[in-house]
């Protein structure tokens, strides 16, 4: 019987994943021995801090703690949870009905887009974003129109077009600052303008701020339900991962909109159990616990920070410097604009071991960019400064070379 050919619909609306090709590329050249320096997932390097890791042995040694949880998670860590939200913010939340633990903030967008959206509406993402961003509402069936990503007059004016221009009316607006490609921060001046033209609208609010914690100035970043009436229409996600260097734990949390946050433990009760308890036990003990490990984290990736960007800038390479995240959003040095992303990606590992996302992966409004992540220490920045500064030197002749292979393939 022949094999049934079937490309199906959801799947059908996912473009190839972009990281893939330079992530293949990456590791055919490890396998032949190359000593590739990895600035492409924001994937925390660091350990676990240790007594974070200890309250996870140690619940884990109890039997009971291997049943199945609860999909909206265990209630010490929900209260964990919103005294951050009170210490951190101002901002109280019942722990009962406005918070929610998910499987990292991946997962809760992607849930929660899947929880509150029909074939057809509108959701309105910004471009550039994180995949997830616009493709969890695009597996679940939605139109996505893009916005800007600078939070000023022209993102208002954008908000302001996308109502009078969209049939249906946009049902939801995603917000991301900390931003993830960017590093772009924003105030509560501007939320609150955003907060003031949604619920006009009547359009709902989902906030990413899993880098709340990762800033290098004076100003933390503040959260969207710090502005009066919010929780009216906006949900926010943060996420254990890059705070407390907790990635593979997959923990992050839901906060805020009581309607929204049923919706998604609703959807979530059918999904899944629930994180694996002793992991939730474990990120309680992080959020009650001592914070001196956040500041050593933040303190971190300052320092890589800034060797990256005064290494690479004497190498050839100015960047701006990013005021929160553990990403630096780079122009593509003018001589290679013209390759686009993915192209310059791949030449900078063949030519000089380095590895960066293409901006492309994140929108066609990021393939001026490519993005490097702050997840190799101090001396190995360096030494890609060193091996960026041999490839610049060169660029002529790589340009040249790079053609004629071009040439020759088509």
């Amino acid at each position: 019987m022949r094999a049934m050919e079937q490309e199906f619909h959801r799947i059908k609306r996912l473009p190839p994943y972009v990281f893939n090709e330079v992530n293949e590329m990456k590791a055919r050249a490890r396998a032949a021995g190359e000593d590739i320096i990895d600035f492409g997932m924001g994937n925390p390097d660091q350990p676990t801090p240790r007594h974070i890791v200890e309250k996870m042995i140690e619940t884990v040694n109890d039997p009971r703690t291997h049943r199945y949880s609860a999909s909206r998670g265990i209630p010490g860590l929900r209260k964990a949870f919103a005294a951050y939200y009170g210490e951190r913010f101002n901002v109280e939340i019942d722990p009962n009905s406005e918070a929610i633990v998910t499987l990292g903030s991946k997962e809760g967008l992607a849930n929660l887009a899947s929880a509150i959206t029909s074939p057809g509406d509108v959701i309105l993402v910004p471009n550039p974003s994180y995949p997830i961003h616009q493709f969890g509402f695009i597996i679940a069936g939605a139109a996505v129109r893009n916005v800007p990503v600078n939070p000023d007059q022209d993102y208002l004016k954008a908000l302001e077009i996308a109502v009078i221009h969209s049939v249906p009316k946009p049902t939801a607006v995603v917000l991301n600052y900390p931003n993830n490609p960017t590093a772009i921060t924003t105030d509560l001046d501007f939320y609150g303008q955003v907060v003031d033209f949604c619920k006009h609208h009547g359009i709902y609010i989902l906030s990413d701020l899993a880098y709340s914690e990762v800033y290098f100035d004076d100003n933390p970043p503040p959260s969207i339900l710090e502005i009066p009436g919010a929780r009216d229409i906006a949900v926010e996600f943060t996420s254990m991962s890059k705070t407390y260097s907790m990635p593979g734990w997959r923990i992050g949390f839901a906060a805020g909109n009581k309607t929204m946050i049923a919706a998604l433990a609703r959807i979530k009760s059918y999904l899944d159990y629930g994180a694996f308890t002793p992991i939730q036990v474990a990120a309680a003990a992080a959020l009650n616990g001592p914070q001196d490990c956040v500041d050593e984290m933040r303190q971190m990736y300052r320092e890589r920070r800034d060797v990256l960007i005064e290494s690479f800038s004497a190498a050839g390479w100015d960047i701006p410097s990013p005021p929160a995240t553990m990403f630096a959003w780079a122009p593509i040095p003018d001589a290679f604009k013209h390759l686009g992303s993915v192209e310059f990606s791949k030449m900078l590992l063949r030519e000089a071991e380095i590895a960066v996302s293409p901006g492309v992966a994140f929108g066609e409004h990021g393939d001026g960019h490519v993005r490097v992540s702050l997840v190799e220490n101090r001396h190995r920045i360096r030494q890609a400064a060193r091996n960026l500064k041999t490839f610049l030197g060169s660029y002529d002749k790589v340009l040249e070379e790079s053609e004629k292979k071009r040439a020759a393939a088509s």
